[in-house]
């Protein structure tokens, strides 16, 4: 991973998935934005950035370029997408939501088999307090410290920041995988990267009800994180109807734990993982201190 302010950085679209003011606020960060890409604008700047047709025509100019952030319309993701990896960008932030789910599994083998970091889609991208910013993330909520958060919601994931920094506990990294129903990398992937950050003590885990990804998470903690991890999961009083969502075809939930996906399987798992678990946000601090006085 390069996340660092020398990191260079372009934007595929500029669309209602990101404003001006999203723009200004990553270049005001540090985030080294050389250009942005929307076919038909070549030559043309956009938002202080130069905008070419073509991915291709960025990196030759500007050499390689470490991440793209993709704004374009979700149709048009997957396009976009590969136009990145075949330009050997090996880290994508897809900021838009709503992406067709066999796009996104069409993209994610081809990601796989070129090695690239896939966040999103639907997310509000990552951010490394104090050092670049790669997304929608409201950076006045961060501080640089030794906490990581990972999450799958957007608005929870700034929250659980703000309740860190006003509790005087800054975040190493933040970032949010996506709340589509497939996204590209997992809480898997980021627990382990942030296993291995050297700028991280502690983890902070946002969950949701739907899908085992949590569930999968808490068994991975036990088995493979040796750093102390604190979740939080978010509807908890949600009808399990709302799971249905993201399970796929009906063949694929026939024969499922009818508690598949619920806010108490994710809470199950995590207690059986021996992982604290906040009743509210802003209790997160708390445990936060607990487990780092360890």
């Amino acid at each position: 991973m390069n996340l660092t302010p020398d990191s260079k950085v372009i934007i595929q679209g500029f669309s209602e998935f990101i404003s001006e003011t999203n723009i200004v606020q990553m270049q005001a960060y540090g985030t080294n934005l050389v250009a942005g890409v929307n076919p038909g604008f070549g030559g043309q700047k956009q938002y202080n950035l130069p905008v070419f047709d073509l991915v291709e025509e960025v990196v030759a100019q500007f050499g390689t370029i470490d991440t793209t952030i993709i704004c374009v319309h979700p149709y048009q993701v997957l396009d976009a997408a590969l136009e990145a990896i075949a330009s050997n960008i090996r880290q994508i932030i897809i900021i838009s939501a709503g992406m067709p789910p066999l796009d996104m599994v069409q993209l994610l083998r081809k990601a796989e088999a070129c090695e690239t970091l896939i966040v999103g889609p639907n997310s509000p991208g990552i951010i490394v307090p104090g050092k670049i910013l790669l997304g929608t993330q409201p950076s006045e909520f961060y501080t640089p410290g030794p906490v990581g958060i990972v999450s799958r919601s957007s608005t929870l994931t700034y929250e659980v920041a703000r309740e860190l920094t006003k509790a005087g506990l800054g975040q190493s990294i933040s970032v949010s995988i996506g709340s589509d129903a497939i996204v590209g990398s997992s809480f898997l992937q980021w627990l382990q990267i942030l296993d291995e950050d050297e700028n991280t003590e502690a983890i902070v885990l946002v969950g949701q009800p739907g899908g085992g990804s949590e569930e999968a998470a808490a068994r991975y903690i036990t088995e493979a994180i040796d750093k102390p991890v604190i979740a939080y999961i978010a509807g908890r009083q949600v009808s399990p109807v709302k799971n249905w969502q993201q399970t796929g075809t009906l063949a694929a939930v026939i024969g499922r734990d009818p508690n598949f996906g619920t806010a108490q399987s994710k809470l199950t798992a995590l207690k059986e993982a021996e992982v604290p678990v906040a009743d509210r946000p802003s209790l997160i601090p708390e445990l936060v201190r607990n487990e780092l006085k360890r």
